[in-house]
């Protein structure tokens, strides 16, 4: 009995036990549970909140980037406004206004701009410093006047060397005939007017400004490269103004008359052939052309291309290549006109007469626009990029140089104008001519010419001196060998003997060598009546002894 009463107690313990365990692990499962549903109710919190600081951040940047792109479009729809041919009474001011609208946005802005014809590298792109090139739209030009017209260039470098080089190698050789500009693109105009500030007329400007100065003789220069579309539309607009001057004409372009057909040829395109594939084959490190064939070596020249008739001219270019033996010489244009200068046509023709290395170089006075992205630009549709991608060549090189850098191209141009000049019959001197008159006060380089190879500046000098040009009245420093020249006179020697007689008295420079030894001089600061014209200079030595010179100052080009 006892043991029956001890079992049944211990059940019931142990039952007791059991229950408050079981009751105790419910309680903790409610405990974790809570927790649980705790933590979760916190993130759940953290996450709504998160989700809304992002859809915050995600508006703001949203409403940032539209701010962004809203600035860039007002930018992008100035420039659009400005890229256009006709001139109207607002583009100076429309032009300031996109250049003022694009320097107020930051770069991230800068990079978003777009439109028709509107992207970054409108104003972003670096061109050359445009503060080197004078665009020669001063007045006072006097009776004579040659006017080079080009189509123009937004490259800055390429203006300066290309096309400034031709102005000045036509103003050197016509000291008596002010040399002036015009380009043919309006749109151009516009682009260096914005970007850089610089003004340069337009061919209907420049008329009306040779107009109203009272010129009488015309001589106008085009430099375009044919009788193309350009100068034809030059012609046209020379109509309305031929009864303005006592006498006009119209200068031959680079390559003459274009003639009927392929076959027709003549000097001045057989010149150009000559002078463009020395240079091509000099800069390409070659000793000649058949040494630059003999390495599979092929020059491809690329021009313009039009669907005018003048369009032969570059298979006459072609055919003038063949006479002359130039078999590695391929003339192509950017136009594909005529249709055997395309770039495919080319390439294959290229790939046919076996050459396994290409050279491409433009056939255009300017190296701009098409030169650098037509030609040599990194698109798909470059010809740089075509030639590659063909797979037929080992490598495919250029050379970025227009062909009015190139001196003995200049000197076709000064021929060109000289005819012209000449078929005027007899012309009076102007009486200010010259350019001088126009120049800007401010720092320039400019030559000294001597009538005596022992008068001369200094070699370190490069036969130059350093023009100043104040209230209309010039100077140039000159920097002479040694210290054996005291003095200089304005006149001749027989007045400089003069009691009274204002002598101009040295300064002591130092100057530098190529070598790197340097030495002292005497310099001069010499009064100069005129540029390109001849004026007397009077100079004595230490010996005591007053000689008579002639001496002239030409060619200034703006200090940098």
């Amino acid at each position: 009995m006892k043991r029956k009463s001890m079992l049944a107690l211990l059940l019931a313990v142990s039952m007791t036990c059991s229950m408050t365990a079981a009751t105790g692990a419910v309680a903790f499962a409610s405990d974790d549970t809570a927790t649980e549903e705790s933590a979760d109710d916190t993130e759940a919190a953290a996450d709504d909140a998160d989700a809304a600081d992002t859809e915050e951040a995600s508006d703001d940047t949203t409403e940032a980037s539209d701010d962004d792109q809203k600035a860039a479009d007002e930018v992008g729809a100035l420039i659009d406004k400005i890229y256009v041919q006709e001139r109207t009474d607002t583009t100076d001011e429309d032009c300031k206004a996109a250049k003022e609208a694009w320097d107020k946005l930051t770069d991230a802005q800068k990079e978003l701009v777009t439109g028709e014809e509107a992207s970054p590298e409108y104003f972003g792109r670096d061109t050359g410093d445009a503060s080197k090139d004078d665009p020669l739209n001063q007045d006072n030009i006097g009776d004579n006047e040659i006017l080079v017209v080009s189509f123009g260039t937004s490259f800055n470098d390429s203006r300066v060397a290309d096309i400034s080089g031709v102005e000045k190698a036509i103003q050197a050789a016509n000291p008596d005939w002010a040399v002036r500009r015009a380009f043919t693109a309006q749109i151009i105009i516009n682009h260096v007017q914005a970007r850089d500030g610089e003004k340069i007329d337009n061919v209907d400007q420049a008329l009306q400004r040779a107009v109203d100065n009272g010129v009488k003789n015309l001589v106008i220069q085009p430099t375009h490269l044919m009788h193309g579309a350009e100068y034809d539309e030059l012609v046209g607009e020379l109509d309305a103004y031929k009864d303005k001057f006592e006498k006009v004409v119209v200068a031959e372009p680079l390559l003459g008359e274009v003639g009927d057909d392929a076959t027709v040829i003549n000097d001045d395109k057989k010149a150009v052939a000559e002078i463009l594939t020395a240079e091509a084959v000099e800069k390409a490190g070659y000793d000649s052309l058949d040494a630059a064939k003999e390495d599979g070596v092929a020059f491809v020249f690329m021009g313009h291309g039009t669907s005018h008739t003048a369009k032969v001219s570059y298979s006459q270019m072609q055919t003038q290549m063949n006479d002359l033996g130039y078999d590695n010489v391929f003339i192509g244009t950017v136009e594909g006109e005529p249709e055997e200068t395309s770039c495919e046509n080319v390439i294959k023709a290229v790939k046919d007469a076996g050459y396994k290395k290409v050279i491409l170089r433009p056939l255009m006075v300017v190296a701009g626009d098409h030169a650098n992205n037509d030609m040599a630009g990194d698109d798909d549709d470059s010809w740089k990029s075509q030639f590659t991608a063909s797979g037929n060549f080992d490598s495919v090189d250029t050379q970025i140089a227009g062909l009015g850098e190139i001196e003995a191209v200049q000197k076709l141009y000064v021929e060109h104008t000289k005819k012209a000049i000449e078929s005027l019959g007899k012309v009076s001197k102007s009486a200010s001519s010259s350019a001088v008159s126009a120049l800007e006060d401010g720092t320039y380089t400019a030559k000294f010419n001597t009538d005596s190879g022992m008068f001369h500046v200094n070699e370190a000098d490069n036969g130059c001196g350093t023009l100043t040009v104040k209230d209309k009245k010039m100077t140039i420093h000159i920097r002479l060998v040694s210290k054996k020249i005291v003095n200089l006179f304005l006149g001749s020697a027989k007045d400089a003997e003069k009691d009274g007689a204002e002598l101009l008295q040295p300064t002591t420079d130092k100057v530098k060598y190529s070598d790197g030894t340097t030495d002292e001089v005497y310099g001069f600061d010499v009064p100069v009546p005129a540029l390109d014209e001849e004026f007397d200079l009077a100079l004595i030595g230490t010996k005591g002894k007053w000689y008579d010179h002639k001496v002239s100052v030409s060619n200034p080009v703006k200090a940098e």
